[in-house]
């Protein structure tokens, strides 16, 4: 999730001098390690501009979460031919870290994009905006989140059947949760709402501090039962499952595009930006996709359908390119208008609170100065184990309820990210930065305790 405390350590560009030394150390064992000419997970094949077709059945916009699966199930059907079309590029050896999570915002895998300056919200953010990550990369933002495996609440879903949305109630969609997972823990994955052979890789993280057990037993002291938060009822603490393989990041475009790299009815263009979609006046029925890759235009038709899986921004605008959204906005802008449509309206985010942290008298958190060294490398790289595969610092989940709670049935209100460490972790090196705190809060708040053991919990508002 965006917007969570982690502790990553100091490895990136941008990082003080101090720890420079570590990011090439960490890139070369991995990449020795873990990407050999004949490794099974080899990275997909950028279609070059000159060799696209003029048209495919099937057009995908944004190679992310759902664009990666999308271009996996359709070519399946050996003859459908199929596009995708990716902003970014592919993933690095850092972004499969798990604990460097923080460190993949503000960088080239990264929109970069901010909230309009706000009022009641990042109060303590730089211009009082806040960041916005999203994936500029071969698996969208599934390479720049937190790796938290949660489905969401039962009654979410069947409310949406209940508004008339026929194959959304939970009982349909846990069929597709189910085909899509390869659940490595035993206890879980012969339950009923779970199971293995899937594409995607689900398991909790290899490793973990003392602060993780100690969490889930405060939960039992609070009366709440230890409970897996994807199965049965939501309510409840756990150590979290995530979306990580062998100790690394498996984020979309690992799990499901790599397998399918070699289709010969697949074609994926990377660095490739789509600038409208082309869409009939009369019929209303899209019929292709115009994109820029290097700095040659393209126009590309499709026989069959353009599917947008950009991002709920970049989706947004990318309909509104093509003339479908706003009239008054479109017509400001000089779009001729196709549909007056109310495209971007409502969109709304969880409300999350940071700064929540906890001095502890043990060294048992998670520090940069604790975890920077040549060792943990080394077991991350050669046995998938150790501190850095630790979802972004995050090692417990609870779905908790409030006195607002309806307490008569299984829907929490509040989500608690607990953390082993918190935006002091890393000394001030980069953390700060990219949660982009304003300076002067970092230094009342974190600068004081830097390198400090702390546990921090992030409150998440949950929406129905």
């Amino acid at each position: 999730m965006s917007g969570v405390e982690a502790i990553p350590i100091g490895a990136l560009a941008g990082a003080a001098s101090q720890v420079a030394w570590f990011l090439p150390v960490l890139v070369a064992t991995i990449a020795y390690f873990h990407y050999e000419v004949n490794d099974p997970e080899s990275r997909i094949i950028d279609q070059p501009g000159n060799l696209l077709l003029d048209q495919y059945d099937f057009i995908i916009v944004g190679a992310g979460s759902a664009g990666a699966v999308l271009a996996n199930r359709l070519t399946e059907v050996e003859d459908w031919s199929v596009l995708l079309i990716e902003a970014g590029g592919d993933e690095t050896e850092i972004s499969d870290v798990p604990l460097l999570a923080a460190y993949l915002q503000l960088t080239q895998l990264d929109w970069q994009y901010k909230a309009e300056p706000q009022n009641t919200a990042c109060l303590a953010m730089k211009d009082q905006r806040c960041n916005w990550p999203r994936g500029k990369v071969l698996g969208g933002s599934s390479v720049l989140n937190y790796m938290m495996y949660v489905r969401g609440n039962h009654m979410d879903y069947d409310n949406w059947l209940k508004q008339g949305n026929p194959g959304w109630g939970y009982d349909d969609v846990l069929y597709y949760f189910k085909k899509s997972e390869d659940n490595r823990n035993p206890y879980l994955a012969r339950t009923p709402y779970h199971s293995m052979g899937g594409y995607l890789t689900v398991s909790e993280a290899p490793y973990k501090t003392p602060l993780a057990d100690a969490f889930v037993r405060a939960g039992q002291e609070m009366g709440y039962d230890i409970r897996d938060i994807n199965g049965e009822q939501q309510t409840g603490f756990m150590i979290p499952q995530g979306t990580i393989r062998r100790g690394a990041r498996c984020s979309t475009s690992k799990a499901f595009l790599r397998p399918a790299r070699l289709r010969k009815n697949l074609h994926v263009s990377i660095n490739s930006h789509a600038t409208r979609v082309a869409i009939d006046p009369e019929t209303k029925v899209a019929y292709g996709v115009e994109m820029i890759k290097g700095n040659e235009r393209h126009f590309i038709r499709a026989n069959k359908e353009v599917l947008l899986s950009a991002g709920s921004i970049s989706s947004a605008q990318l309909l509104m390119l093509s003339g479908v959204g706003p009239k008054n906005h479109l017509t400001e802008m000089g779009i001729p208008v196709l549909a007056d449509l109310d495209v971007g309206k409502n969109l709304q985010d969880h409300v999350g609170l940071g700064g929540l942290a906890f001095l502890i008298n043990k060294e048992v958190s998670l520090t940069q100065e604790r975890v920077e060294n040549v060792q943990t490398v080394l077991n991350y790289a050669t046995m998938g184990d150790g501190p850095l595969t630790v979802m972004g610092g995050v090692e417990g989940l609870a779905f908790i309820n409030t006195k607002y709670a309806n307490h008569s049935v299984d829907t929490p209100d509040i989500e608690l990210h607990f953390v082993s460490g918190s935006t002091n972790s890393d000394g001030g090196v980069q953390l700060w930065k990219a949660h982009g705190l304003k300076e002067e809060f970092y230094k009342s708040v974190y600068e004081p305790i830097n390198n400090k053991d702390v546990w921090s919990a992030i409150p998440v508002s949950e929406m129905s």
